[in-house]
C-alpha cells in the first residue's frame, strides 16, 4: 500500500484565468523579462502577457500558469486568476506586498496585521491574507509554485513579511478550490509569488514615510543584484533589504466619533436597547481598575481620591454624588487605558534572497532559491488591571487582612483603619478579609519584545526530455521559522499571595512576610493601599514572560508533463503526474507561569505537534476542437490528487471543467472543483488555550417570573437567584461581570478533513479585432464555495443562546457560573466557557468578481503618452456559516470586514518619464455582528456603518540613465474609521483597524536606480 501511496498517478485540471493589471506590465524592464515572448503563443483572449509569463525555471516558450503544472506554450486559464505585477507594487509605495493585496476585493480582512494585533500573546506584526473572507487557513500562499514554511506556530499561514516586494515579479491569486493541484489548505484559493527569473543589472531603492500626524515614520532600503552569464544559460540574483515601520498610537488618531485618546464605549447603550444611540461614544468610558485601587470591605467600597485621601465611594468617570475627603465633588477616578495602547506595532526587517539557475543542456537546468528574514517586534498595551482572585491560589479572591503567627493573630500594618473596620470574615476562617483591584502601574506597561527567524532554500532540476514532448522537475524544500519573545509587566501569583499575607514582627519592629519559608526566599511585603505603594515589592512580584517558537517543513516532489496524441486535428492533449511528500512540526512554549496562568496572563500550555504526509496527482487537458466556425478552441479539463495523511488518513481532492471560445475575442470557463483541508497542528494538539472573551450573557434582565425556557434554566443556577434576589428582583450584570468572563479551547486529535465544492463560471472578453480595443480585457467570474465538515471552535455566543434559550443540556455542562459574589463580581454571573474544534460546521459564500483591465499607447490614435485602467469589483451574493448541523446560520455577507460590494480602480498615465498612478478602493456599507444585535445583515439601518472610499496617489520621474524618483500618498481623504468601540472592533481599538484605514494620511518618497 505505501508504494502504492508514494507513486499514484491520476489526472488533473488546470486551474487559472490571467487578469493582470495594466500598468503592471507597463513597467517592467527587458532584462525581466521571459526569453520568449508569450503573447506571441497565446492566445489573445487571455490578459496581458506578463500574467502568462511563464513560471520561475520553465524553459523559454512553455507557459505555466498559477493553477497548473502542465507546461505548454498556449496555455489558457480555466479559474479565475488575477495578477499584480510588480511594477504595481511599486506604484503603491507598501513596503508589505499585504498592504497591496488587502486592495484587491477578493480577499477579507486579515486575522493579523500590524494594526490588529498589539494585544496578540504570540504573532503581533505578522502579515497574512484571507481570501473569500475563509481564512488564512484556507489560503494557500505559494512561492514560484511551491510551499512556503508558516509563520504563526500550529497554522498554515505565511508570514508576508518574510517576502522580499523588490525579488517578485508578480503575484498570482488563484480564487477558487486548488487543492486538486497543490494539496491542501487551498480550499479559499492560492496566493503564489513568482520571482524574477532573468534580472541582470543592480537595483538601488531607498523610501521614506510618515503620516501626517508625525508619526508611523517608516523607511526602507533595498539592493538587488542580478547577472545573466553562460550566454544567458544561467542567472544569478542576491537581494538584501531594511525596512522599518513606525509606531502609531491609538491616543493619536480620531474615528469619525472624535479623539481616540480617553476610553469610550458604546455597548453600554447597545446592552441597555438604547439603540439609537448604538454609535455615540459614552466618553469617558475609564476602567474601573486603577493605580489607586479599590478596596471592597463588608457592604463598603473605598478608593483614594485626587486629593490623596481616603473615601468610601467610586467615582470611575465622575459618578455624581460622591466626593473627596476634603468636601470637593469626585472627578473620574478611573484609568484611561487608551493613553497607552499601540495603534500599529512597529516592526523592523532584515531580509536577504538569492536564486539561481543554470542549464547544463535542455534536459538539466538545476535551480536554486533561499530566503532569509529577521523579523523584530514590539508591543505596549496598559499596566496588568489586577484583581484579588488572581492572588490568592484558591481562586476564591478573599484576601486575608489578619494572620496567625505563633498562635497570635496579627493585622496587616498596611491596611487602613477605615478598610479594616469595615472588613468582615467571609469564608469563616475567623479572620477578616477584603477584595480588592488596582492597576499594576508600579510595574510598567505590559510589553514584548519579539524576534522571528525565517530561512528556507528550495532547490531542484527540471529540463526537456525525449525529443521535447515531455518536461519534468524534482525539488526539495526545507523552510524554519523561529520564535522568541520576551515581556514584561506581569507577575507572579505564588509571590504576591504570600507578599500580601505580612504583619509586623514584634521582635524587629519590621514589615515582614509571615510565611517563614517565603521570607527565606526573599519575600517583600505588598503594599496594595493607595498609588505608588506597591513599587518597593515590585522587584520581588514582578516577572518576564518569555516564550519561544519553532515551526520546519520539508517538502520533496516531482512531476512530470508532457504532450499526448490529438484529437480531432486539435492541439496534444497534455497531462502532468507527479508525487510529493511533505512533513510538518511545531511547538510553542511559554514560561511555566505563563502556561500554569500563574503570573496574570492568559493559561496558554505548551503545544507541540506534527505529521506527514504523501501524495500523488495528475491532471489532463485535452483540447477538442480548434479553428472551427463557432469553436475557435473547446477543451475539457480533469484533475484528481489522492493524498495520505498521518493524522487523517486518506483524503481525495479533484476537479473537472473546460472551455470554449466561440470567437477569438471571446472565451468562456467552467470548473468544478473538490478541495481538503486537513486539520492542522493546533486544531490536532493545542492544549485547552485561555482567553477572556466579549459574550452577552442571556440571563441579563431575567426576572423571577420570566416565563419560559430562558427564565426556567437561568433560574435553576443558585447564583442567578441570589443575584435577582440582590437586584431588586432581576439578574444584573455589572462591568466587571461584562469583562470577567474566562474561556479554555483545546485542539482535537480525533477531526477529519474539512471538504470543500466551489464552482466558478465566467467569460473573458478581448476584442482583439476591434484595433481600439484589442488592448481592453473584460472577466466576469461566479463563484460558489460551500464547505462541508468545517473545522470550528463552538462559538461561545451560541452555546450560551442553545443552553438558555434552547434549553439544550449538553451545552449547559460548557458553563459556569459564579456561585457568590466574588470581589467585583456579582452572584451568578458567567465565569467560565469551555469549547474544541469540531467537524461540526458548514460554510458557503458566493459572488461575482468583475475585472477590466486596458492600456493603450495614445499615440495611436494622435496624442501622447501611455495610459493604463484597471478596475476589480467584487460583489458578494451570500455568505455564513453554520457552527453546527442544527445551528442556525450566522451571516457574514454584508458585515463588517465583508461588506457586500468592495471594487478598486487604478489610472495611470506615463508621458516623456513622468507617470501619475491613482487608485480610488471603496468600501460598500456594512453591517454588526448579526450574534451581537439578532438581526441579519442588512436588515437594520441602526446596526450599519457607512461606505468607505480611500483614495491613494502617486507621481514618478525617470531619467533615461535609470534613475527615478517618486512622492506619494496614502489616504488622500484623510477617511476617519467607523466608530465601533467594543461593538466590532479590534482588540483595544475603537474601530477594526484590519478593515478600515486607520492610520490617515500618509505620504512617501522614494527613489530607484538602475543600473
Amino acid at each position: 500500500m505505501q508504494t502504492y501511496r508514494r507513486r499514484l498517478l491520476a489526472t488533473t485540471l488546470f486551474v487559472g484565468a490571467v487578469t493582470l493589471a495594466a500598468p503592471a506590465v507597463a513597467q517592467v524592464a527587458p532584462a525581466e523579462a521571459p526569453a520568449a515572448d508569450p503573447v506571441a503563443s497565446q492566445p489573445a483572449v487571455d490578459q496581458p502577457a506578463a500574467a502568462a509569463a511563464p513560471q520561475a525555471d520553465q524553459s523559454a516558450g512553455d507557459i505555466v500558469v498559477t493553477g497548473s503544472r502542465i507546461a505548454s506554450p498556449s496555455a489558457t486559464a480555466a479559474s479565475p486568476l488575477q495578477s499584480v505585477g510588480i511594477a504595481q507594487i511599486q506604484q503603491s509605495g507598501a513596503i508589505n506586498v499585504q498592504d497591496v493585496l488587502l486592495q484587491n476585493p477578493a480577499f477579507g480582512t486579515p486575522g493579523v496585521s500590524r494594526t490588529n494585533s498589539s494585544f496578540a500573546t504570540q504573532g503581533a506584526g505578522i502579515a497574512t491574507v484571507n481570501l473569500r473572507n475563509l481564512g488564512e487557513d484556507r489560503t494557500l500562499v505559494l512561492v514560484n509554485g511551491r510551499r512556503f514554511v508558516s509563520g504563526l506556530p500550529g497554522s498554515n499561514a505565511v508570514d508576508l513579511n518574510v517576502i522580499p516586494t523588490q525579488f517578485l515579479e508578480r503575484v498570482d491569486v488563484l480564487t477558487g478550490g486548488a487543492s486538486a493541484v497543490y494539496g491542501s489548505d487551498a480550499v479559499a484559493g492560492v496566493v503564489n509569488m513568482i520571482y524574477k527569473t532573468k534580472f541582470d543589472g543592480v537595483q538601488l531603492d531607498g523610501q521614506v514615510g510618515m503620516s501626517q500626524y508625525g508619526d508611523g515614520f517608516d523607511r526602507q532600503l533595498n539592493a538587488l543584484v542580478g547577472k545573466n552569464f553562460a550566454d544567458g544559460r544561467g542567472n544569478i540574483m542576491l537581494f538584501g533589504g531594511y525596512s522599518k515601520q513606525g509606531t502609531v498610537l491609538k491616543r493619536d488618531r480620531y474615528t469619525e466619533a472624535g479623539s481616540s485618546a480617553v476610553d469610550s464605549t458604546s455597548r453600554g447603550a447597545y446592552v441597555t436597547g438604547n439603540d439609537a444611540d448604538l454609535f455615540t461614544p459614552e466618553r469617558p468610558y475609564l476602567s474601573g481598575f486603577a493605580p489607586q485601587g479599590r478596596y471592597y470591605a463588608g457592604d463598603r467600597t473605598f478608593t483614594y481620591g485626587q486629593d490623596g485621601a481616603l473615601r468610601d465611594c467610586v467615582s470611575t468617570n465622575g459618578t455624581a454624588g460622591c466626593v473627596n475627603a476634603n468636601g470637593t465633588a469626585a472627578g473620574p477616578d478611573g484609568f484611561n487605558r487608551s493613553s497607552f495602547r499601540y495603534l500599529a506595532v512597529p516592526v523592523e526587517r532584515y531580509v536577504a534572497a538569492g536564486r539561481a539557475n543554470f542549464e547544463v543542456s535542455p534536459a538539466l537546468n538545476l535551480f536554486l532559491e533561499g530566503n532569509y528574514a529577521k523579523t523584530k517586534v514590539s508591543t505596549v498595551i496598559e499596566p496588568f488591571p489586577l484583581d484579588s482572585t488572581f492572588s490568592n491560589p484558591r481562586n476564591s479572591g478573599q484576601i486575608p487582612i489578619q494572620t496567625v503567627v505563633g498562635g497570635i493573630t496579627y493585622r496587616n500594618p498596611y491596611v487602613p483603619n477605615a478598610i479594616f473596620n469595615a472588613a468582615t470574615d467571609t469564608d469563616g476562617d475567623g479572620l477578616k478579609d477584603i477584595y480588592f483591584d488596582r492597576r499594576l502601574s508600579d510595574f510598567g506597561p505590559r510589553t514584548s519584545s519579539v524576534s522571528r527567524d525565517v530561512f528556507r532554500i528550495a532547490g531542484g532540476a527540471n529540463g526537456k526530455i525525449l525529443d521535447d514532448r515531455f518536461n519534468y522537475e524534482v525539488y526539495g524544500i526545507y523552510g524554519q521559522t523561529k520564535e522568541a519573545q520576551v515581556g514584561s509587566g506581569q507577575f507572579n501569583t505564588a509571590n504576591f499571595f504570600q507578599a500580601l499575607n505580612s504583619y509586623r514582627d514584634p521582635a524587629t519592629g519590621q514589615i515582614v512576610c509571615a510565611n517563614a519559608a517565603a521570607r527565606a526566599a526573599g519575600c517583600v511585603p505588598a503594599n496594595i493601599y493607595g498609588a505608588g505603594a506597591l513599587t518597593p515589592a515590585a522587584s520581588y512580584l514582578a516577572v518576564p514572560t518569555t516564550l519561544s517558537t519553532k515551526v520546519t517543513q520539508t517538502v520533496a516532489g516531482g512531476n512530470v508533463s508532457g504532450k499526448l496524441f490529438s484529437l480531432f486535428g486539435a492541439d496534444p492533449i497534455g497531462f502532468s503526474v507527479g508525487t510529493e511528500y511533505r512533513r510538518e512540526s511545531s511547538r510553542n512554549d511559554f514560561d511555566l507561569l505563563t502556561q500554569l496562568g500563574l503570573n496574570g496572563n492568559n493559561a496558554l500550555p505548551s503545544t507541540a505537534g506534527r505529521f506527514h504526509l504523501w501524495e500523488g496527482f495528475a491532471e489532463v487537458v485535452a483540447p477538442i476542437v480548434q479553428d472551427r466556425p463557432f469553436f475557435q478552441s473547446l477543451s475539457v479539463r480533469g484533475a484528481i490528487r489522492v493524498s495520505d495523511y498521518s493524522t487523517v488518513g486518506t483524503t481525495y481532492s479533484y476537479n473537472f471543467g473546460g472551455e470554449w471560445a466561440p470567437i477569438e475575442d471571446i472565451r468562456f470557463r467552467v470548473m468544478q472543483a473538490r478541495s481538503v483541508r486537513a486539520p492542522n497542528i493546533n486544531e490536532l494538539f493545542q492544549a485547552p488555550q485561555q482567553d477572556f472573551p466579549s459574550v452577552n450573557d442571556p440571563c441579563i434582565g431575567v426576572t423571577a417570573t420570566t416565563a419560559g425556557t430562558l427564565g426556567a434554566t437561568c433560574r435553576a443556577a443558585p447564583g442567578v437567584l441570589a443575584n435577582i434576589a440582590a437586584n431588586g428582583g432581576k439578574f444584573t450584570a455589572n462591568q466587571a461581570d461584562v469583562q470577567g468572563v474566562t474561556s479554555f479551547g483545546a485542539g482535537n486529535p480525533n477531526l477529519n478533513e474539512e471538504k470543500g465544492d466551489s464552482f466558478t463560471a465566467g467569460v473573458v472578453i478581448n476584442p482583439r479585432s476591434i484595433r481600439a480595443l484589442r488592448n481592453l480585457v473584460v472577466t466576469v467570474d461566479y463563484f460558489n464555495i460551500r464547505i462541508k465538515d468545517a473545522i470550528v471552535q463552538t462559538p461561545l455566543q451560541y452555546i450560551l443562546n442553545q443552553c438558555y434559550e434552547q434549553g439544550n443540556t449538553d451545552y449547559c455542562g460548557q458553563i459556569t457560573r459564579r456561585a457568590g459574589p466574588l470581589g467585583p463580581n456579582s452572584a451568578g454571573s458567567l465565569d467560565q466557557l469551555t469549547n474544541s474544534f469540531l467537524n461540526s460546521g458548514g460554510v458557503k459564500t458566493q459572488g461575482i468578481d468583475t475585472v477590466i483591465t486596458y492600456r493603450q499607447d495614445l499615440t495611436d490614435i494622435g496624442l501622447a503618452g501611455t495610459l493604463g485602467l484597471r478596475g476589480s469589483y467584487t460583489h458578494l451574493i451570500s455568505g455564513y456559516t453554520v457552527p453546527l448541523p442544527e445551528a442556525d446560520r450566522d451571516y457574514f455577507a454584508g458585515e463588517i470586514g465583508a461588506s457586500r460590494d468592495r471594487f478598486t480602480t487604478n489610472a495611470s498615465y506615463d508621458i516623456d518619464g513622468v507617470g501619475l498612478t491613482m487608485t480610488g478602493t471603496w468600501i460598500s456599507q456594512a453591517s454588526l455582528d448579526d450574534q451581537l444585535t439578532g438581526a441579519r445583515p442588512g436588515t437594520n439601518p441602526l446596526y450599519r456603518v457607512r461606505p468607505q472610499f480611500y483614495l491613494d496617489s502617486q507621481i514618478r520621474f525617470q531619467t533615461n540613465d535609470g534613475f527615478e524618483f517618486y512622492i506619494g500618498g496614502s489616504n488622500l481623504l484623510n477617511n476617519k474609521p467607523p466608530y465601533l468601540a467594543d461593538i466590532g472592533a479590534s482588540a483595544g481599538q475603537d474601530t477594526d483597524a484590519g478593515t478600515y484605514d486607520a492610520l490617515g494620511r500618509r505620504y512617501y518618497a522614494g527613489v530607484r536606480i538602475n543600473f
